[in-house]
């Protein structure tokens, strides 16, 4: 049964990339002005990422009580690192070059979010195949 779970929970953490990066984001900006697209999209990624990071540890946790070691367990724990490290470490930075009108290294920045959140959608399909 937890293993349905941890299978159950790695989809939905899928699901929920898949709607924010493919429905949510592209909405977001053709739907409101720039200004209330900045500001929308600020006040939901910490949750998106939140979520998902929270999700993440639940399936480890999951593995971790059925002593399930296996690459899926790295992988999961992979993508919950990367979920951190994108909520902690990369968006306060991708916040600070857009305020400081700092474009080039704005659009670096988070062109590697968005490689991050790929690679991490792809992760996860490997996980439930």
């Amino acid at each position: 049964m937890i293993s349905n779970i941890s299978l159950y929970l790695t989809t939905i953490i899928l699901g929920i990339m898949l709607f924010f990066s493919f429905v949510v984001a592209p909405v977001t900006f053709t739907a409101l002005d720039e200004e209330n697209a900045r500001k929308f999209i600020r006040k939901i990624f910490p949750y998106y990422y939140t979520v998902n990071l929270a999700i993440s540890i639940s399936v480890l946790i999951c593995f971790i009580s059925l002593k399930i070691f296996s690459l899926d367990f790295y992988l999961i724990l992979s993508v919950a690192v990367l979920f951190a490290v994108s909520n902690f470490v990369l968006m306060p930075i991708i916040n600070k070059f857009r305020d400081e009108k700092q474009d080039k290294k704005f659009k670096q920045s988070h062109f590697v979010s968005v490689v991050i959140n790929f690679v991490q959608m792809i992760l996860l399909v490997i996980v439930l195949i």
